[in-house]
């Protein structure tokens, strides 16, 4: 069985993206906290490994071409310590990186014929993110290339609020959206291309505004209301601008107390995944106390959830839940420079 816990590898990788050695007790406190984890993640991602396609799609029928599904199966399989071509899903990897570069328009619009699903912004958002993640671990020159235009589309369709919607049009904007692209345009950054701080300044101007009095965050500057999920993201949008403390950061991580996950959430929370996915870099960028907390409670939720097959499911499928739960359970690994500290 290909295992997720392969150190060498691991450390390989850590080295290859520069990150900064944790301190040994550090060190031993994320080993002990996945732990309980390991066989849950080992067949989350054998799962993701065994749907996906030749061409780096996966197989469910609705959402397996989407881009988002296709780069956040590429992000589980780089947490483990794989790179392209390298590791034990290496291979894995390097087909998700040639479907995404093969489906990337030449106007920078990463959308394949028949996955763009609900708002394909999200889907060229994740795939991105991915392509950013994986830039530098790699010398290919297509790579570079369909980034970089992917990268030129999300700074030119910001809209005039600083965020953006479901279409690369810049029209009206959305906390959910935008998160997508702050993050990818802070992966690309990480790897050396080149973002414009007005992009970056305008788009921390507009999370901020979303802000409610509770801590939370609305949908819309014009649909105001806290809930988890999109609260989960605009901190992590606040983090991406660059922004590590002040009073929205700790507003926003108090209003995430309040939502500590247990078995009950689990199958009954809108955007489950989506919600978790942001909250667990929310509360490791946090550390301390919240993250000791936090990881535990998220960990043997999914831990007790997860199929015989080794499947998350929810509705848009197996492999999008499934490599969310994977990307989260792996976050102590701190593989991706994305959610380094």
């Amino acid at each position: 069985m290909k295992s997720c816990r392969g150190m060498l590898v691991l450390a390989l990788v850590l080295f290859a993206n520069g990150a900064r050695a944790q301190p040994e007790d550090t060190e031993q406190s994320a080993a002990e906290m996945m732990r309980p984890a390991g066989g849950a993640i080992d067949k989350g991602l054998e799962f993701l490994a065994s749907q996906q396609n030749e061409d780096g799609s996966f197989r469910s029928n609705s959402m397996g071409r989407n881009p988002a599904v296709v780069g956040l199966g590429g992000m589980a399989f780089l947490a483990s310590g794989s790179t392209p071509d390298r590791g034990p899903y290496g291979r894995e990897v390097s087909r998700a990186v040639d479907y995404l570069i093969a489906n990337t328009r030449p106007d920078g619009f990463i959308c394949p014929p028949g996955g763009q699903g609900h708002g394909p912004m999200y889907g060229h958002g994740f795939a991105t993110l991915f392509l950013g993640e994986v830039y530098g671990m790699t010398p290919r020159e297509d790579l570079r290339d369909s980034l970089s235009r992917s990268i030129e589309l999300i700074v030119r369709t910001q809209n005039s609020e600083g965020g953006w919607r479901y279409n690369p049009v810049p029209a009206d904007a959305d906390l959910s959206v935008t998160i997508c692209q702050i993050m990818a345009l802070r992966a690309a950054r990480n790897a050396g291309l080149h973002v414009p701080k007005e992009t970056i300044d305008k788009c921390e101007e507009y999370v901020k505004k979303c802000q409610e009095p509770d801590g939370g965050f609305s949908y819309m500057l014009d649909n105001r209301g806290s809930m988890f999920p999109r609260s989960a993201a605009g901190v992590v949008a606040l983090y991406s601008a660059g922004i590590y403390e002040g009073p929205e950061i700790e507003r926003g991580l108090a209003y995430l107390d309040r939502h500590l996950p247990n078995a009950a959430q689990a199958g009954r929370e809108s955007h489950y995944f989506y919600g978790h996915y942001y909250a667990i870099q929310a509360m490791w960028h946090a550390g301390g106390n919240r993250w000791q907390r936090w990881y535990p409670a998220i960990r043997d939720t999914l831990v007790r959830s997860q199929r015989a097959d080794g499947a998350w499911q929810d509705s848009v499928g197996p492999e999008y839940a499934t490599a969310m739960s994977c990307i989260i359970l792996q976050i102590p690994n701190n593989a991706l420079p994305i959610f380094q500290r």
